[in-house]
């Protein structure tokens, strides 16, 4: 009789349901065994889960139910990262409050994750917009400004404004506004900062705990952080060119060994000294407007035309009264690092030799490599960065860079200018303090009550949550919470008085730097976190294994760290400093994509057909041709998406997490193809039809390993692939999991046949390996898992089911293999049994056809034996 088809429509609601009948992924923070916090990075509800939301958690959702079968006591949680613009524009756009916006959508969203059957613990979900969360972040925000890691000050910004608001400065596109077109400003506003620089040394010293981390992820935190060693220069100014009532210029550099290579002075656009020059010049005024409209992230000042222009005031060298330099004002100097102030040297930097050969400057070669001449080297078109030897530096010739660098410390150190040292080191990082003021209404209030008479004040912490209001309007520009008739307005609580609620509302990264820790107790409606839960000895932090994108690497993981710290600081957390112990950062879902008559088309619009080892395409409902373009990151402007609830709805669930775990390294890309697709789906029928199969026959038979026999080739491979795969989910490796249960389901295939006629020991060997490939298979296939346990008449649910152990010496091979060389060459292999003595070892040696061969009759001169390593016949 023909065993039915799986049909996951029909199983996977069905199991879905009986875990949640159980409250079988519910966990208690006393429940026993040791525990375990595995955690994605929480999604934002933008309407729709995608492809690369079901590989992000079906890996987590492994990890989970493997330890979860191990014995832990799993916290595999999921929540909402719900404040941000999005909400805000669809309200704008579709005359939506946000609110029901997002809440909408987190229903549709959480409808799609749980048909994945992932194995979350649904009782402590919640959202980053709900006042039971913020209410929290507003205690912890002021706990933080008390601890001295909150401060309010005047910063330049960049000011859209039509919409009345500061842009980041991956907002600021070609100098206008990413959403409304408009020339940005530059302005100075007064704004909250979380002082993320007080603990930048400690967050890059923590970078070297984390031995679980990818290290290409600490690397471009390192990077961020961006701690440089250095000299704090005072360059005094040639009084004849100075404005009246300047008198030097301060300088960082990380390079004083090259002070004989400067040729010009670059100071920053809003620097002091820029701003007195300009007074007086109109044309100098207008270039520094020019650049303020000018892009201010990193990547657009390092890829923008270098441009300065000359102030007309020099400095004097601090070696040599007779020497000075010009002092241009840069498109390329921030004032927010370093002092605003460099000097250039165009033979040492590539930045500033272009802009010494566009604006004619001399650029002098100082360093040169070690086996150079110096008589012929010289720089034009790219400058000399490496180590080497000092060149045309007077003093400093032939010393190392290294040696140079102090010389010049130890001599300027001495140096003294109105009494103060003309030079001292000084460490600097790249690292800025975390501005999170945001005028927009749909974020986290900031807790402050802003009064005439006593300044910034606290909101009392019996007064919160500090409430969204309701009733906000999006008919006008700006933040919505600045132009309420109402909610701005309270009163002072320290005198009584009228006064003005703060209207910006928190960056959406603070939501995200500390939900890890609610998810220990969310219950708590007192404190953020719980003490004896959050972390310590019967805590739940640091996360074991925290996963998610690669695009998060810098700024949320920093964050998050820095709130770890600000936490424990100001009594939140006990000890835990490192959130997450493990990290990795999966790849990306990629796609084909499709072009049409009318542009870009998705997958589901079309026909490709192969012919001639050559595929081509056509649109379904037309027979449009249609072309076939490159592989990219599945995107709506490219259509190359994959609905998930599309796939779900045809393969199952099952056979999405399959693919998404099988087709490659975790860390690398996955390409998205129907024949993958098709290809694991065929495999979740052929376990079921395996399972059908065996079921009758190995009904009532208790499992146990067969030792000896033909039996035992099958318990052997079983109890292999059990060590293996345990093995490799620790490591994260699942797609060699996936490869090794391949392997188990092709031993067991050929058996099916004959086992109604096995001897017993043989049947029991079966039903071993075979329950040990359905409870293997649980964490990547939990629906088909349980569909095959219950056909086995397996108690309970398989999800309840301990992880299979394995038997040592079954997962040790009796047969080792021994190359054989003659005379030093590899000529053939030798299997034989591992316990074989050097004369058996021997005579199988001199056995082997390639051997005989070439001995032709003759006794060997020598047999060389390394025992279980190699045997060399010697002619």
């Amino acid at each position: 009789m023909a065993t039915e088809r799986y049909n996951p429509r029909a199983s996977e609601p069905k199991w879905q349901k009986a875990w949640d009948e159980a409250k079988l992924f519910e966990t208690k923070n006393d429940a026993p065994g040791e525990k375990y916090y595995v955690l994605e990075m929480f999604p934002y509800p933008s309407g729709r889960i995608h492809m690369g939301h079901v590989r992000n958690y079906a890996m987590g959702d492994v990890v989970a139910r493997y330890k979860r079968a191990r014995g832990f006591n799993v916290l595999h949680p999921m929540g909402w990262d719900a404040f941000g613009l999005p909400a805000e524009n669809a309200a704008r756009d579709n005359k939506v409050n946000p609110r029901e916006w997002t809440y909408a959508n987190i229903e549709t969203m959480k409808g799609q994750l749980k048909t994945m059957g992932l194995s979350l613990d649904w009782a402590r979900e919640f959202a980053t917009c709900d006042p039971s969360y913020y209410r929290h972040q507003q205690k912890m925000f002021l706990d933080f400004w008390k601890a001295g890691l909150v401060e309010r000050r005047n910063a330049k910004v960049n000011w859209d404004p039509e919409d009345m608001t500061v842009l980041a400065n991956e907002q600021v596109i070609d100098g206008r506004g990413w959403r409304s077109g408009a020339l940005v400003e530059q302005r100075d506003l007064t704004q909250w900062f979380f002082r993320i620089t007080s603990m930048a040394q400690e967050l890059l010293d923590g970078l070297e705990t984390l031995d679980r981390w990818p290290e290409k992820v600490k690397l471009m935190q390192s990077n961020w952080i961006g701690r440089s060693e250095g000299l704090q220069l005072r360059w005094k100014l040639d009084a004849a060119t100075a404005p009246d009532g300047e008198s030097e210029l301060e300088v960082y550099t990380t390079r004083p060994d090259t002070i004989f290579g400067a040729s010009f002075m670059a100071i920053a656009a809003d620097h002091p000294l820029a701003r007195k020059a300009a007074e007086k010049n109109p044309a100098l005024a207008a270039f520094i407007e020019e650049i303020k409209r000018g892009g201010t992230s990193a990547a657009e000042i390092e890829t923008a035309e270098k441009k300065g222009f000359d102030t007309g005031i020099r400095v004097v060298h601090p070696f040599d009264e007779s020497w000075t330099l010009p002092v241009h004002v840069a498109n390329f100097v921030l004032m927010d690092y370093g002092t605003g102030a460099i000097f250039g040297c165009p033979s040492g930097d590539q930045r500033d030799l272009d802009f010494a050969n566009k604006y004619g400057l001399p650029v002098v070669p100082v360093v040169m490599p070690a086996d150079a001449d110096a008589a012929t080297f010289q720089i034009t078109e790219e400058a000399y960065t490496g180590d080497g030897v000092m060149m045309n530096s007077r003093f400093l010739d032939g010393m190392t860079p290294k040696a140079a660098f102090d010389e010049v410390a130890q001599r300027l150190s001495g140096v003294t200018i109105d009494g103060r040292p003309q030079a001292t080191r000084k460490v600097q990082f790249r690292l800025r303090d975390w501005l999170i003021s945001r005028q927009r209404y749909w974020g986290c209030p900031i807790p402050v009550i802003h009064c005439d008479d006593c300044g910034a004040v606290p909101v009392p912490a019996n007064q919160l949550p500090v409430l969204l209001p309701d009733d906000v309007s999006f008919d006008r520009p700006g933040n919505p919470l600045d132009h309420h008739p109402t909610w701005k307005h309270a009163d002072c609580p320290q005198c009584g008085r009228p006064a003005r609620r703060d209207t910006d509302t928190m960056d959406t990264f603070v939501d995200s730097s500390w939900y890890f820790a609610r998810f220990t107790d969310p219950w708590n409606g007192q404190q953020p976190t719980t003490l004896p839960y959050v972390d310590g000895p019967n805590g739940w932090l640091p996360v074991n294994q925290y996963i998610g994108g690669i695009e998060h690497a810098i700024l949320h993981l920093l964050y998050s760290r820095f709130f770890a710290r600000a936490m424990k600081a100001t009594g939140h957390l006990n000890a835990v400093e490192e959130p997450f112990e493990g990290l990795f950062t999966q790849g990306m879902v990629v796609h084909e994509t499709y072009k049409g008559p009318g542009g870009w088309v998705t997958p589901a619009e079309i026909t490709i057909s192969e012919a001639d080892g050559r595929r081509s395409a056509v649109m379904t409902a037309s027979g449009a041709p249609v072309e076939i373009g490159s592989i990219e990151k599945m995107s709506k402007s490219k259509k190359n998406v994959v609905d998930p609830d599309d796939i779900i709805a045809s393969y199952g669930a099952d056979t999405a997490r399959w693919f998404m775990l099988s087709d490659s390294p975790p860390e690398r890309d996955v390409i998205w193809t129907e024949a993958g697709v098709e290809g694991a789906h065929r495999f979740v029928q052929r376990v079921w039809r395996l399972v059908s199969e065996f079921a009758p026959a190995l009904a009532g038979v208790s499992p146990a390993p067969a030792r000896d026999g033909e039996a035992a080739a099958i318990s052997k491979a079983a109890h292999k692939v059990v060590k293996a795969v345990g093995e490799d989910i620790e490591r994260l490796g699942f797609n060699k999991a996936v490869a090794r249960l391949y392997e188990l389901t092709n031993t067991l295939s050929p058996h099916v046949g004959s086992a109604a006629s096995a001897d017993t020991g043989t049947k029991a060997a079966l039903r071993e390996a075979l329950e040990a490939l359905v409870r293997m298979i649980a964490p990547m296939m939990p629906h088909l898992a349980e569909e095959c346990w219950a056909a086995l008449g397996g108690d309970g649910l398989v999800a309840n089911q301990p992880w299979p152990a394995f038997d040592a010496a079954l997962v040790v091979d009796d047969e080792i293999v021994l190359p054989v060389q003659i005379n030093g060459k590899k000529r053939g292999d030798l299997t034989i049994s591992r316990n074989a003595d050097q004369s058996a070892v021997e005579e199988a040696a001199l056995a082997l056809d390639v051997v005989r061969a070439a001995l032709d009759g003759k006794p060997p001169r020598k047999v060389i034996i390394v025992p279980q390593r190699i045997v060399n016949v010697v002619i």
